[in-house]
């Protein structure tokens, strides 16, 4: 089962549904408020058999829906402002030429060297042990 209902005020927006399924047959129906104030309603049903089947009703306008009064544009007066124009003043200047040789400069690569260091270390001496079997007689 399902329903919901809209009814805004300020829109004028009035509507409503309702649905049940029992299987495969779905039934329902559904209303509005049409622009004129009257109310359409239609009920409808569906199923494997019969496929979609609809009912519309029609109910006359208790009153006539609230006309929205269209408010007038307001009127926008702009002046469109004097356009200036003058020409860019052109100046050229020759470019300035100049010239210098580079400069090599060159520096001998450091050079040093140290003496190798070592470090013995010595292992230890391993120390095997050996024994005769004893008899006992």
């Amino acid at each position: 089962l399902c329903s919901c209902s809209v009814s805004d005020a300020l829109t004028g927006d009035n509507k409503e549904q309702h649905e049940s399924r029992d299987g495969d047959v779905v039934q329902g129906s559904y209303s509005l408020v049409e622009p004129d104030g009257s109310r359409r309603i239609v009920d409808y049903t569906a199923d494997p058999i019969n496929g979609f089947n609809a009912q519309v009703h029609k109910e006359a306008a208790v009153a006539h829906a609230p006309v929205a009064v269209a408010a007038p544009a307001p009127v926008i007066r702009t002046v469109a402002p004097a356009i200036r124009y003058a020409a860019p003043t052109v100046r050229y200047a020759a470019p300035t030429v100049s010239y210098a040789a580079p400069t090599v400069r060159y520096a001998s690569p450091a050079i040093s060297y140290a003496a190798p260091s070592y470090a013995v270390a010595h292992a230890p001496v391993g120390v095997a042990g050996h024994s005769s079997p004893v008899l006992h007689l």
